[in-house]
């Protein structure tokens, strides 16, 4: 069954700009509509509907780094009909503007994010809640590690809370809302290639996990590249500037 979902992720990646519908990815897939939705789920852990949605705001990432297509163009050639709803989802997702974007990725940011090494300070009381953890970075990224708890599994939208730690190690966040969330690790790898269309992002998630009376979760994560099930990031982070401005 995983090779059928693999089969319709690359439908979507080769054809995110065309108005693709759940019964043209199940037919892709070759199994019913109710059986896909619910695979594709497990699998990648959001919807057929919101993988594409990634995918076509990661390729106008893309797009307004390495060319100078206007904004409008740029949503049509991803799939979106009006100007307006490209902006607005976009503007959500990424936590910007595709104008503002195109010139933070461009340069007009610091080089280097802020390196804050948070370990447990108990002087320091909560606001809310807090989820501590380690994170571990086999490939030894010198671009910082940035943590984010956010609401969905999909690194997007604003952050609940996050920060920025210098390298492998223990990480303490504090100030979380209760509810469930899911805390996202990425950082810039030094992978090979250097072009605007590589996708070097290290990552892991860990969640959903539970913020609320006595419950302060403590998670573990493993930075790794992006693999096929993954969603694209899409949320505009800190070590994404430094790496294109460096």
């Amino acid at each position: 069954m995983e090779n059928a979902i693999q089969c319709a992720v690359q439908t979507i990646r080769e054809r995110f700009s065309e108005p693709l519908t759940l019964d043209e990815l199940a037919h892709s897939a070759m199994v019913s509509k109710f059986h896909f939705l619910r695979i594709f789920r497990r699998i990648t852990g959001v919807t057929p509907g919101r993988f594409l949605s990634a995918v076509r705001l990661h390729e106008a990432k893309i797009l307004l780094v390495s060319t100078s297509l206007n904004v409008s163009d740029i949503g049509a050639q991803v799939g979106y009909s009006s100007t307006g709803s490209f902006t607005r989802r976009f503007s959500e997702s990424v936590g910007c503007s595709p104008t503002q974007y195109r010139h933070k990725a461009l340069g007009n940011m610091p080089q280097r994010p802020p390196r804050i090494s948070l370990v447990p300070d108990e002087t320091q009381p909560d606001s809310v809640g807090s989820i501590s953890g380690t994170v571990s970075d086999p490939y030894r990224t010198d671009s910082g590690i940035y943590i984010g708890v956010f609401e969905s599994p999909i690194l997007e939208r604003s952050p609940a809370a996050g920060a920025t730690i210098a390298h492998s190690g223990q990480f303490r966040i504090t100030g979380v809302p209760q509810g469930n969330w899911y805390v996202h690790a990425v950082a810039q790898g030094p992978l090979p290639g250097d072009s605007p269309t590589a996708d070097p992002m290290l990552v892991d998630t860990a969640g959903p996990v539970t913020i609320g009376p006595g419950a302060d979760p403590v998670v573990q994560m493993t930075l790794r590249p992006l693999g096929w099930a993954n969603p694209p990031v899409l949320f505009a982070l800190p070590v994404e500037w430094s790496a294109h401005a460096s």
